[in-house]
């Protein structure tokens, strides 16, 4: 049976950029890379919300990024 450990975290702000000239919603990405692999999505979440008042642009959506390691 093959298992899985995550080796790496990373959190994403995806902010609104306005629209470009067709019209379009421009998405623009803040990452913040090294966040601990065993916080709960809860923690990061929280983290999230704090940062994204700090921010110039409007937050739309949060994201995470796992890097994780299968094996047998």
């Amino acid at each position: 049976m093959a298992s899985a450990d995550t080796l790496s975290s990373a959190l994403t702000l995806v902010l609104d950029g306005g629209l470009d000239e067709k019209g379009k919603q421009i998405l623009k990405k803040k990452s913040f890379r090294n966040v601990k692999a065993t916080a709960s999505q809860d923690a990061v979440y929280a983290v999230a919300q704090a940062l994204a008042p700090l921010q110039t642009l409007p937050l739309i959506d949060i994201e995470r990024t796992d890097v994780v390691q299968i094996h047998e």
